[in-house]
Formats: C-alpha cells, sequence, structure tokens
C-alpha cells in the first residue's frame, strides 16, 4: 500500500478539510454526499446512480476485504470521487483480487482518507448536500474555491446520458448460486422484461433473470415505439443518477407506455414513473444514501431494511391527486418510498430492492412485479 500526498476536499461553504489522497490523483469536484453502509463500498462506487457525486463513508475504516470483479455494479465507477475516515492497509477476503487502492486507481478515481467524516458528515446533514472539490493538485484554499467554482451543481443536470449503456443488450446471468433467494418461480415460458437503463445496477438484471424474467435492455433515449416493438409482457424503469425532473424524454416515454404494459420503477425510476403522472418532485436536502434505511410497507404493516440512494423525493400529496397511491413510507423522515397505480398496472419504490441489505427484505417486489405482469398476460 503506497503512501499517499496531501489532498484537499473544499466545500461550497468554504470549509476545507486536510487528508491524504489515494486512488488517482489530479482533481474533480460534484455535489457531496455521506452513505451510511458498512459493507458494500464496492457497490457504492460501482452505482452509476452516484455519478457528479463526492461520496463520503461514515463507517470509519474501509477497504478491509478488498475488491472484486464478481460485486461490481458496473465495469467502470462513475462517482466523482470517494472519501474515507481510514483506508485499511490490509484487504482480507478469500474473494478479493485487489486492494481498494490500486482499484480505485486503475479507474481514475480520486480518493481521500485521514479526514473527520464524523465532521464532514454533521456538516453535511446541517448545510445541507453542497458542492465540493477534491485536488492533489492545490492546497491552498482561495485556489481551491476559484475552482470549485467551475464545477456544475447537480440540480438541473442530465447525467443519465453519460451512463446509459448505448446498445441492446439480451442479459441472461441471474444470482450466484450461493446467493439465490428463493423466488418461487415455477417451471414455464418466460415472461419477457425489457429494461429502460437510466443507470441500471447489474443486480437489478440480476434479480429479474432470477424471479424468472427473460431481460433485455434498452438505453435510456428510445421511444415507446422502440420499447413496444421488443413485444415486453413488463418493463422496468431502472435506477440512475442525477435530477429526474429534466429527463423529458424518459419522462415522455414512460406517459407513453402506461396502461399499454406493466411498469416497476426503481429509484430514479419512480420519480420518472411518478413525473409521468403529473406528481410533483423536490430536492431533499441531503438525501437518503445507505444500506440501512427503514421503509413500511402501508400495506401489510411490515418494515423492511433497504438500500437507497436518491437526493429527490416525490411529494405525497400530489401523488394522491393524480389518482395514485402511496404504499410505502422511508420511517426516518415520512418520504414517499413507495407508489402504485393499479388501473395503469404501474408500481414503483424509492428504494433498491435488488441491494438485498436486509438481506432479502424487498426481494419479494420482483415476485410482485412478475404476479402483476403474469396476471395481465393471462388476461390478454
Amino acid at each position: 500500500m503506497r503512501q499517499g500526498n496531501e489532498a484537499r476536499l473544499v466545500l461550497a461553504d468554504g470549509t476545507v478539510f486536510r487528508g491524504r489522497a489515494f486512488g488517482a490523483a489530479g482533481e474533480s469536484g460534484g455535489e457531496v454526499v455521506f452513505n451510511t453502509c458498512l459493507s458494500g463500498y464496492q457497490e457504492v462506487i460501482t452505482d452509476p446512480s452516484y455519478s457528479g457525486q463526492i461520496v463520503a463513508m461514515t463507517n470509519p475504516l474501509i477497504g478491509n476485504y478488498g475488491t472484486n470483479l464478481e460485486d461490481e455494479e458496473r465495469s467502470v465507477p462513475f462517482l466523482a470521487g470517494f472519501v474515507v475516515r481510514e483506508l485499511s492497509r490490509i484487504a482480507s477476503n478469500f474473494r478479493s483480487t485487489s486492494d481498494l487502492d490500486t482499484y480505485l486507481a486503475k479507474h481514475g478515481v480520486l480518493a481521500m482518507e485521514g479526514i473527520d467524516t464524523r465532521a464532514l458528515t454533521r456538516r453535511l446533514r446541517k448545510q445541507g448536500a453542497m458542492k465540493g472539490l477534491i485536488s492533489t493538485e492545490t492546497l491552498d484554499r482561495d485556489e481551491l474555491l476559484a475552482r470549485l467554482e467551475r464545477v456544475p451543481e447537480l440540480e438541473g443536470r442530465d447525467l443519465v446520458k453519460e451512463v446509459t449503456r448505448g446498445r441492446r443488450i439480451d442479459w441472461e446471468q441471474g444470482y450466484a448460486e450461493r446467493f439465490m433467494p428463493d423466488m418461487g418461480v415455477n417451471s414455464g415460458p418466460a415472461p419477457h422484461c425489457v429494461v429502460l437503463d437510466f443507470g441500471a445496477k447489474r443486480n437489478i438484471f440480476r434479480s429479474l433473470v432470477s424471479a424468472g424474467f427473460r431481460v433485455t435492455v434498452l438505453p435510456a433515449t428510445v421511444g415507446a415505439k422502440e420499447v413496444l416493438a421488443e413485444a415486453p409482457d413488463g418493463v422496468m424503469l431502472s435506477n440512475g443518477p442525477g435530477d429526474p425532473r429534466v429527463l423529458t424524454y424518459a419522462i415522455d416515454t414512460t406517459r407513453d407506455l402506461l396502461g399499454k404494459v406493466p411498469l416497476f420503477g426503481i429509484c430514479l425510476g419512480h420519480q420518472i414513473l411518478c413525473a409521468a403522472v403529473g406528481a410533483q418532485i423536490y430536492k431533499l436536502k441531503f438525501g437518503h444514501h445507505g444500506g440501512n434505511q427503514p421503509v413500511k410497507d402501508l400495506k401489510t404493516g411490515e418494515v423492511e431494511i433497504t438500500s437507497q440512494n436518491h437526493g429527490f423525493a416525490v411529494d405525497a400529496e400530489s401523488i394522491t391527486k393524480v389518482g395514485g397511491e402511496v404504499t410505502h413510507l422511508h420511517l426516518n423522515d415520512n418520504t414517499v418510498s413507495g407508489f402504485e397505480l393499479s388501473d395503469k398496472m404501474a408500481m414503483s419504490v424509492q428504494y433498491h430492492p435488488e441491494a438485498c441489505p436486509g438481506p432479502h427484505d424487498s426481494i419479494h417486489l420482483f415476485q410482485r412485479f412478475r404476479e402483476l405482469v403474469t396476471s395481465r398476460m393471462e388476461t390478454a
């Protein structure tokens, strides 16, 4: 493990944090957020939803089990930077193929250790998520602030076009056998699910395959006509980064699909679906980022431990105004975590059932979507 050079993280409010660099050297800016996961740092790093963001982990020791190709959500990271209290000098796990420092350097991701992540988190909770800049090029505060001015705000940015896969893909891989939950899939023909890729994680595809679907992935910019040409039995609206309010092409496509085919939205897909029916979206103060987020299912009364990663939310009152039903609530702040429009065969959640933090608290949603799809197939 190499000894890192000095680095600085500057925030838009003028606060400067000193630390040591690891991963790549250079300079990178984005919206600074904190993540409360105790593990799963490689999934965080390779989640396209973090595009345009610098992620600070609240767990004080990161990197202790290394990295491997099997746990990647995408083959390359998209986040703008990574911040930890302490980088483990030991990568101890039988599945590890590389330590975290080497992995981030290989992919050109700037990272910092040695800063007070507790103080950083408290500032973000009080002030809200804000722009930041990591640099190994200059340590001068005034120069850092001048360079930070050139970093664009996250609001108003279309980051989906930067992370969507640019081609059609047929996905066939489900969960590895040792990780396979019981999805209650019986033998028979597999319904066809088209995934609109707004920055989709691989585990969404794996979850759909394990739930008995045949999966086709299409780029985010395709229209409803192209989606329907695939003859889907259901459509998944995936997770992704950035401000959902500017994704007019995705909202229009979703609106054109409503009522024609069952829809299931996850995270950004949830927001796009809600926007397509006329619900209002707003920016959260510091967002929900972590694998320990409690959500209540209002239909069953059960509480699920969920993985979440979003900086925007849907207004509950606007959902009811357009005839939708709020199905799930985040118990920390009572924000909307799930939505249903039964007359349009549409459902969505603000969290990530494919991330399995419970570990399988929310995996039933893929089974529920399959039931919605097969029920539609039987009556069509």
